[in-house]
C-alpha cells in the first residue's frame, strides 16, 4: 500500500526555564512572529512560529535533553514512512505519543509525525 511524505519544518529543542524567551531569540533570528505561544499540550511545551519561510512549520520545544535542532517528515502513514525510512538505513528510537522519534544512519534524531495539511506547502511525495 502506497503512502505520502515530505518535510514538514523544523523544532529548535532548547533546554531552557524561560521558552518565552527562546522562541522570542528564534522568531527574530528566523524573521518570523510568534504565532502561537500556546500551542504545546498536556506532554509537550512549545511555541509555533507564523509568516516562515516556504510555509514550513517551525516550534520552540521546551525539553529535558541537550538542546538541539531536529526536523520533522510528516506522513499520512506513519508506521510505513518509519519502516521505509528504517529500510534506507534509519533506526527507530521510540513511539512518543503520536510519533517516531528516528535516529538517521548518522546519529542525527527526527521525527516523522502525521500530515495535518496535505494541501497546503509543496505536494507530499508517493512512496509504494
Amino acid at each position: 500500500m502506497s503512502h505520502r511524505s515530505r518535510l514538514s519544518g523544523f523544532i529548535s529543542d532548547c533546554k531552557t526555564d524561560d521558552l518565552d524567551a527562546a522562541a522570542d531569540f528564534w522568531a527574530q533570528a528566523l524573521g518570523c512572529r510568534i504565532a502561537d505561544r500556546a500551542a504545546g499540550d498536556e506532554t509537550a511545551e512549545y511555541q509555533m512560529l507564523g509568516d516562515t519561510p516556504g510555509d514550513l512549520h517551525i516550534e520552540v520545544q521546551k525539553v529535558e535533553h541537550p538542546s538541539r535542532v531536529h526536523l520533522d517528515i510528516e506522513a499520512d502513514d506513519i508506521d510505513a514512512e518509519a519502516d521505509r525510512l528504517q529500510r534506507l538505513g534509519a533506526r527507530k528510537i521510540a513511539f512518543v505519543k503520536r510519533w517516531w522519534v528516528m535516529e538517521a544512519p548518522t546519529g542525527q534524531r527526527f521525527c516523522v509525525v502525521r500530515m495535518k495539511y496535505p494541501e497546503r506547502g509543496a505536494a507530499p511525495k508517493t512512496w509504494d
